[in-house]
């Protein structure tokens, strides 16, 4: 449930041109799921203050995911961004809940896993194969979606993150149509102008509101993403991809970094949106898809309680600011 994109190539730069949006999801554009699963394959005991999947931290603790931004200045264009954003009239919106089609899921497989070919339809921004992903993968919104059909595996006994947008399994392998690979030992960023199975370029994985943090643990250690329905054509690191045609200054950057306010009063929140919450004032979110304005993304499982989750939509957007922007790259 994303948006429809149009990709033009200008020089050694790519354009995603936002053609129409659905009504929710994220859409990473691919410049930027087997039936999906209720939760990941491999579920290990959660860990409070350690971001973690399958065993494997997901990035250093210096890597920008995992970094407290809550003492950081807020930006001095942060009014405009927010207005460009939609914030006086929006609230925010978990883009997950217990319907097993709604959601991005992801899965672990092991050392045994089998490699298979992988193709894509842009090659040139995308890892290449093989990957070790199992023919019945969970895909976004299951093997019939018509949406953005990301699938997201992780290697525990590699630590290693694969990542597919628009993912179809063809036998004996998979086609997508962008794929991407994290070393979660490392805070390597993909090559400036690149897409990954995100339209920023940024891993998907990373920014999901997962169960066994923010419902098992009650709390959530790292930034989260988010979507909006107009950017700007720029990006900031840890972003390495635009996916808009649009030089409004006042439009976020993909990778532009947002914070609930400190002052905001989370004493009525109660369970898995309490969390989400708190590390919203702690972590941010990043701006990382064009879609639905403030929709925030979460993992895919049927254990989630919606009446919890239904206090995010009471948040107004106007309750965030955005953070000392890093250079913005164009």
């Amino acid at each position: 449930m994303g948006c429809l994109v149009a990709r033009v190539t200008v020089a050694s730069a790519v354009l995603v041109l936002a053609a129409a949006c659905g009504g929710g999801g994220t859409s990473a554009a691919p410049f930027a799921a087997t039936a999906p699963t209720n939760a990941p394959s491999v579920t290990p005991a959660p860990v409070a203050g350690t971001p973690a999947v399958a065993g494997c931290r997901v990035f250093p603790a210096d890597n920008p995911w995992n970094a407290d931004i809550s003492s950081l200045p807020a930006d001095a264009n942060s009014g405009a961004y927010l207005a460009g954003m939609n914030a006086a009239t929006t609230f925010l919106h978990p883009d997950f809940g217990s319907n097993p089609t709604y959601g991005i899921p992801y899965t672990s497989v092991g050392a045994g896993q089998p490699l298979v070919p992988v193709s894509f339809d842009f090659a040139s921004e995308s890892d290449p194969g093989p990957y070790p992903i199992p023919p019945n993968a969970p895909i976004e919104g299951g093997p019939g979606a018509t949406g953005d059909r990301h699938v997201l595996v992780v290697d525990a006994n590699a630590c290693t993150l694969y990542e597919m947008y628009a993912a179809t399994y063809v036998g004996p392998g998979w086609h997508a149509g962008s794929g991407a690979v994290f070393n979660l030992g490392s805070n390597a960023l993909r090559p400036d102008s690149w897409t990954s199975a995100d339209a920023a370029g940024l891993p998907i994985l990373a920014g999901l509101v997962r169960y066994d943090e923010a419902a098992q643990t009650g709390e959530i250690d790292h930034a989260l993403r988010f979507t909006v329905r107009r950017t700007q054509r720029a990006f900031i690191h840890p972003a390495t991809h635009y996916a808009s045609a649009s030089t409004d200054p006042t439009l976020p950057p993909m990778g532009l970094r947002v914070r609930l306010k400190a002052g905001y009063d989370l004493t009525r929140f109660t369970g898995s949106s309490r969390a989400v919450l708190t590390a919203l004032k702690r972590f941010g979110m990043f701006v990382a898809d064009n879609g639905s304005d403030w929709f925030v993304s979460g993992a895919t499982d049927a254990r989630w309680n919606d009446t919890e989750l239904d206090q995010l939509k009471t948040v107004p957007a106007s309750a965030f600011e955005v953070i000392q922007a890093g250079p913005i790259i164009h």
